[in-house]
């Protein structure tokens, strides 16, 4: 049997799409050594770091295809070379599916943010590009789920809205939670008291604004920004300046996972103020480092993070300041306890097992 995987968005610079990626290929590359596997990479550097040694294994052929994701040139081009490698079967790990490529699929939907979330406020393209792409992006999605011989979704709340949107699906979705490979390292940092942690990108749905505007009440208190996505970095940093907060609020960009780590350890609590999320990646690493995290009050982070965290109204800068005070006064005991227990229960190893038995079912 061989199967391809399309990798062009994996890595870490690809944020959480990009992790689940590369996690992914890892964990089945080091399971499963009687597969062929065809894995399209969008360069040789991408390959190289995403891969490490695997990329010597005897079943792993790799494909340089690069070509753009959510392009022109990705509809046009990459079903050939799909359909050149001669795949029994192919996992695309996002929704951006060729829709010229008829062969047997088996497609990942993270969320489904751009059915729930639209206009102006969610772009920076032009309205007329931001409108065609926002009704390919449709067209696009409704192939993915309907080809797909099976729709992987990491969380119970996805399958819900994939389902609300295409209840047609409801017999081939199969949820594969996501996990977490950080590691505390030996020599670990003084965590501060009153030092904020965001990870991720800055979207207007990660309403990191209201964390923003909740520093104005506390004065003390500083905010950590990390993420490899900066569409909107300006705008927020403009925001940051306009209410005089440059001295308390840090753009780190995109850090090393050794850095990464260290702030996670350093930070008196992982902030996520999302209006909406697909699973929930960040928090699953500030808990497996006995972080603390402060969450928006939405279905999905009570389906992951259930009582290892402390939750507020995404709507309300009181709501959070309240749940901050409450982290700085909870138990610390009694937290790591609640911590230790949820991050045990999700792991990339076996999320690539049950990936595993749906290529084989579905082949």
């Amino acid at each position: 049997m061989t199967i391809g995987i399309d990798c062009r968005l994996s890595g870490k610079a690809h944020a959480g799409l990009g992790r689940y990626t590369e996690n992914l290929i890892r964990e089945i590359l080091s399971t499963d050594k009687k597969t062929n596997y065809v894995l399209f990479f969008f360069d040789t550097i991408q390959a190289d770091t995403v891969l490490g040694t695997f990329k010597n294994a005897n079943n792993v052929r790799i494909v340089i295809a690069p070509v753009k994701h959510y392009s022109l040139r990705e509809q046009l081009l990459m079903p050939w070379y799909y359909y050149a490698a001669k795949l029994d079967l192919l996992h695309v790990p996002h929704f951006n599916v060729a829709l010229l490529y008829f062969s047997k699929t088996v497609v990942t939907i993270h969320d489904l943010l751009w059915h729930e979330k639209r206009g102006s406020t969610v772009t920076t393209l032009s309205p007329m590009v931001y409108w065609l792409k926002y009704a390919f992006y449709h067209i696009v999605t409704r192939v993915a789920v309907s080809r797909s011989a099976t729709v992987l979704v990491p969380s119970k709340t996805v399958k819900k809205t994939v389902l609300k949107h295409y209840p047609f699906a409801k017999e081939k979705i199969k949820v594969t939670q996501e996990g977490t490979h950080l590691t505390t390292p030996k020599k670990v940092p003084k965590r501060k008291q009153q030092q904020l942690l965001y990870v991720g990108s800055l979207y207007p749905h990660k309403n990191i604004r209201l964390v923003i505007d909740a520093l104005k009440q506390l004065p003390k208190t500083s905010l950590v920004i990390i993420g490899s996505r900066n569409n909107f970095q300006k705008k927020v940093e403009q925001y940051v300046k306009n209410r005089k907060l440059q001295q308390r609020v840090s753009f780190l960009g995109y850090v090393s996972d050794s850095t990464l780590t260290q702030q996670y350890l350093q930070a008196t609590a992982l902030v996520q103020p999302s209006f909406s999320e697909g699973f929930g990646l960040t928090g699953l690493e500030a808990l497996s480092l006995q972080t603390p995290i402060l969450v928006s009050d939405i279905p999905i982070f009570r389906e992951v993070y259930k009582d290892a965290a402390t939750y507020f109204d995404p709507h309300s800068i009181e709501s959070f300041i309240s749940g901050y005070k409450k982290i700085q006064k909870q138990s610390v005991r009694s937290f790591k306890k609640r911590a230790e227990h949820v991050a045990a229960s999700y792991s990339w190893k076996k999320m690539a097992k049950e990936t595993l038995a749906v290529y084989r079912s579905s082949s």
